[in-house]
């Protein structure tokens, strides 16, 4: 394995990290922002207020979203098995 292929390999993973994780990221923070819009025009401080909205959001991304992250973990995965043989050559 050339060090080349080591820093890919760790690109493509951190790659589908990002990739799978995001639209959960982004959902969270969207629904924050508009919560902390609310609290800010209605001056209620309550921090406990944000958290059900942030939770139910990921949940229903999750839900929409689930087939295609689901094919996408495997399809990333379906080729780092396909490709284990590359893994093992230390010559």
């Amino acid at each position: 394995m050339s060090q080349a292929f080591i820093v890919s390999f760790g690109v493509e993973a951190m790659r589908m990290t990002v990739l799978l994780a995001a639209p959960m990221l982004i959902g969270a923070l969207v629904v924050g922002l508009l919560i902390s819009i609310f609290q800010a025009v209605t001056q209620i401080q309550e921090q406990t207020l944000a958290i059900i909205p942030k939770m139910a959001a990921i949940g229903v991304i999750i839900a929409i979203l689930s087939s295609w992250l689901l094919s996408q973990a495997s399809t990333y995965m379906t080729s780092i098995f396909v490709n284990f043989h590359r893994y093992l050559d230390f010559g």
